[in-house]
């Protein structure tokens, strides 16, 4: 089973794959192409903590137009 979410982490958009053990992040380019994300997202993080851990991972990252990390639906 695989589920994918999907976040716009200050700017940047970001893809997080769980299969059955473990959760996969990939990067999404500007062509509309993605890859492997260069981070890792430990397998005990539920899927309600993604958010709040991207937030923690990538804070300082943060510009005043964009300041958040938000979930896409």
């Amino acid at each position: 089973m695989r589920t994918a979410y999907r976040f716009n982490v200050f700017g940047r958009i970001y893809s997080i794959e769980r299969t059955v053990s473990r959760w996969v992040a990939f990067l999404h380019g500007t062509d509309g192409k993605r890859g492997p994300a260069d981070f890792v997202v430990p397998d005990f993080i539920s899927e309600s903590e993604l958010e709040q851990y991207l937030y923690d991972l990538f804070h300082e990252s943060a510009t005043p137009t964009n300041g958040d990390v938000r979930r896409l639906d």
